[in-house]
């Protein structure tokens, strides 16, 4: 009955749509018509026939809508046929937003779509839950604008301009934004991740990447950017190991709908579709159950599964009181429009057999208000099978745990299976929204991975009450980690692992039976709210010679002092515990590869001597120094920076910079390097230096009459940063935050190659990220001619010759303390 049924509304549904595809037949196609598909109200099939106008207006109201909508139970996708369009429309929450063609060139528009943080002032971290894929856009004004935080994936797009993933807030400062992720995509231009804290970017290709902030990862991608870990925070990875592109919906030559499923390929590069077609095979709509939550139920979609049907989810909520049995080998599930899957009896929402090529992609797994034990099984417990010629692959899911209202599980995703590939993964206990609270909305781990050879791109998880990721298996694969671990710990006592013997939980655990792992571009991130709480390591591994961890880095982003993240990985990496100084909000390593010797507690062996140490550069009040690495038959573990006999800091890598210094003044400086057992080795050369007179080389330009402004402001003007006296000063007023703004009007146009912003006196008031755009009207900014990292109270910001009457600094760190100067200079 259900095979008849859907084979007769595809037959009427492909001979409705003719009109747009036959030659010669110039009918137009009411927009009215576009919801009335066999894919129900909440699907928009636009026809290229339509009134550009009509069509516009459809995506607005949607847009009106959802625009800030976070836990809306709305859900819409709007689907384009192979044509041109001349719409130009903003995209929200649960909306999904693709082609129809078999390739992204199919479908033109001709205008733009794009996604803004307005409702937010410019701020996008909360941007979630909306997908853009398998189109080309040529934008108006030569630039798409996606300011997307998780789960918003970008695939097979076309980007006939620049791409850029931030947005400004209502002066013009770059606002928040929190990751993401891009995949099967090409940009003409440039692409400006500006704001973004992480990214990850999978086959795509680009004319150039613009900057980064903690943790941007490339893997099999043309024309990379170029840079080493940490700073830019770039990790590249030429080709991509195992990879099949997420199938999709689309209209076959005859004018009736298919989905279109990739071919499995292995260690590519750049995009599918580069030389003609995504290599692949359609499966005809009459193979699908299409789902909608005014008729389907948990019954009728196991019926369907039953009898050898795949599954296409229209948009909708679904209240699910049994398991969806996955239990036919190449099962294709789908989702359009961000369906959204609620468990309401305490079940697995999905379990899968440990069968062959399954393919879930597109949908929210929402946890219920009784708990269960997994949101989603991919192959029972024990699972044994080789699956490596035909794996089954996760994309573009959210598990959710609260946020919409009090929800609870004790793991998100359960990998049973073995050779499973993960393909953009948010594993989310909600921070904010209905029912987060560390008791209300609890879950335990949001991924556990228990088969041998998993490979997942892009697993962000984030604020689960233990371990976030354990992982069980061999073989194991992380192409970018993105961790933020609980806000809510109500205090130590209550967060303790290994049976109350160690402080917190790390946010990646990898189990000590395990031989073989590898994972590339990690961040793990604290924001303790609520109690001054201690995590000893942000990931913690087996110290065997078949694991190893590649570029990692743990940032405090804010807190109740006395909190900390003490080490990256294995009591390795020095401790995060407040935005100030630089070392403190933010730690590094590039490297982790276990031994296979015992934990180093009867190491007694030294490190090497660090080699040629040296200064690297200096100014008025800082000393920057470098120094070859050290060796040590266990591993370094940090080096101790000696100023004048007295210790002053430490640092993971070989750099340091002593900020805070007097000018005109003599320092000596020396290094040591020691490993995790405390071990320390001798003191390496000693260096001496003498700062330079205050002030700055080059020639200031004259100040008279120029004027200067900010956001926001105090009862200490920006007018003081002009008046060439040190003992006044402008400030914020507030602690730093992203965003915040400085604008000078030098009243006409100068030519400029530097400016200097000097916070002495106030020096732990600098910024902790910054960057300079300029304007010839106050009112076009363009892109940011310099971006930079502040290290200590003078900070010097030099680029290529520059000819503008407004210089702006927008803030785009974060600190406690005011955001302070005392005089701000521009140099010809």
């Amino acid at each position: 009955m259900i095979r008849r049924l859907a084979s007769t509304i595809s037959v009427s549904a492909a001979v409705a749509g003719l009109c747009s595809v036959i030659p010669g037949v110039a009918l137009a196609v009411p927009v009215s018509q576009a919801n009335t598909t066999i894919f129900g109200p909440r699907v928009y099939v636009f026809d290229p026939t339509m009134p550009a106008a009509d069509i516009t207006g459809v995506a607005n109201s949607v847009f009106t809508k959802l625009e800030s909508a976070e836990f809306s139970t709305e859900r819409y996708a709007l689907l384009f046929k192979p044509g041109s369009y001349s719409v130009n429309f903003n995209v929200g929450y649960y909306t999904h937003v693709a082609g129809l063609g078999q390739s992204p060139d199919d479908v033109t528009i001709n205008g733009g779509v794009n996604v803004n943080a307005d409702w937010d002032n410019g701020n996008a971290t909360r941007n979630f839950w909306r997908a853009l894929e398998n189109y080309s856009v040529v934008p108006a004004n030569g630039q798409t604008q996606i300011a997307v935080s998780q789960a918003a994936p970008l695939r097979r797009l076309h980007i006939k301009g620049d791409l850029h993933l931030f947005d400004f807030d209502s002066n013009w400062n770059a606002g928040w934004a929190s990751g993401g992720f891009l995949a099967d995509s090409v940009v003409d231009g440039q692409v400006v991740p500006a704001s973004q804290q992480q990214w990850l970017s999978r086959n795509s290709k680009w004319a150039s990447w613009n900057n980064g902030v903690w943790n941007m990862v490339f893997v099999g991608v043309n024309n990379a950017p170029t840079g080493q870990f940490p700073n830019p925070p770039y990790t590249v990875i030429d080709r991509t190991p195992i990879i099949r592109e997420k199938p999709y919906l689309y209209v076959n030559s005859a004018g009736q709908y298919a989905v279109f499923v990739p071919a499995l390929q292995t260690n590519t590069q750049g995009v599918s579709w580069a030389n003609g077609p995504t290599p692949g095979q359609a499966l005809s709509i009459d193979q699908f159950y299409i789902a909608r939550p005014e008729t389907a139920s948990a019954a009728s979609i196991n019926s369907a599964l039953s009898q050898g049907k795949h599954l296409l989810f229209t948009p909708g909520v679904y209240q699910l009181n049994d398991t969806l049995r996955v239990n036919n080998a190449n099962t294709v599930v789908l989702g359009i429009g961000l369906p959204t899957l609620i468990q309401t009896s305490g079940q697995p929402t999905i379990s899968v057999a440990d069968v062959d090529g399954v393919k879930i992609a597109g949908l929210l797994l929402e946890a219920g208000t009784v708990n269960s034990p997994s949101i989603l099984e991919v192959g029972p417990a024990g699972s044994s099978k080789d699956h490596s010629a035909n794996p089954t692959f996760l994309y573009d899911l959210t598990v959710r745990t609260g946020g919409a209202f009090a929800g609870r599980n004790d793991v998100g995703i359960k990998i049973n299976s073995h050779h499973v590939v993960g393909d953009q993964l948010w594993l989310w206990r909600a921070d904010h929204g209905a029912g987060a609270a560390w008791s209300t909305n609890p879950t335990k781990n949001g991924l556990v991975v228990n088969g041998n050879n998993v490979t997942i791109y892009g697993l962000f998880n984030e604020h689960h009450n233990e371990y976030q990721t354990v992982w069980n298996g061999n073989g194991g694969r992380v192409y970018f980690y993105q961790s933020e671990i609980p806000y809510d710990v109500p205090n130590q006592g209550s967060w303790m692992s290994k049976n109350g013997t160690v402080n917190g939980f790390a946010s990646y655990k990898v189990a000590d039976t395990v031989t073989t792992h590898e994972a590339w571009g990690l961040g793990v991130y604290s924001y303790f709210r609520d109690a001054a709480v201690k995590s000893e390591n942000a990931i913690e591994a087996p110290n065997v010679q078949g694991v190893k961890f590649h570029n990692m880095t743990t940032i405090w982003l804010n807190g109740v002092a006395g909190s900390e993240i003490t080490h990256v990985i294995n009591g390795l990496g020095g401790r995060v515990y407040a935005n100030s100084p630089a070392e403190a909000m933010r730690q590094t390593l590039n490297e982790y590869s276990g031994t296979g010797t015992n934990p180093p507690t009867g190491d007694t062996q030294a490190p090497t001597v660090p080699g040629s140490l040296k200064v690297a550069s200096s100014t008025s009040t800082q000393v920057s120094l470098s120094w070859t690495a050290s060796t040590d038959n266990v591993g370094v573990a940090a080096y101790d920076i000696y100023r004048s006999g007295s210790l002053v800091g430490s640092s993971t890598t070989t750099s340091y910079t002593d900020s805070g210094l007097a000018a005109s003044t003599a320092y000596s400086y020396t290094v040591k390097a020691r490993d995790a057992a405390g071990n320390a080795s001798a003191a390496s050369n000693t260096v001496s230096v003498t700062t330079p007179p205050g002030g700055s080389t080059g020639t200031a330009l004259p100040r008279t009459g120029w004027t200067a402004t900010s956001s926001p402001t105090s009862g200490e003007p920006a007018s003081a940063l002009l008046d060439g006296s040190m003992s006044t000063r402008w400030t914020t007023g507030a602690p730093m935050a992203n965003g915040q703004s400085l604008t000078v009007d030098m009243q006409s146009a100068k030519t400029f190659t530097k400016i200097v912003m000097d916070s002495t006196g106030s020096d732990s008031d600098y910024a902790r990220g910054y960057q300079v755009f300029v304007s010839s009207d106050g009112a076009n900014w363009g892109s940011a001619i310099a971006t930079g990292t502040g290290t200590g109270p003078v900070i010097t910001v030099t680029f290529t010759a520059r000819t503008a009457r407004y210089i702006r600094v927008v803030q785009t760190g974060t600190n406690s303390s005011w955001w302070s100067m005392r005089e701000f200079n521009v140099y010809n």
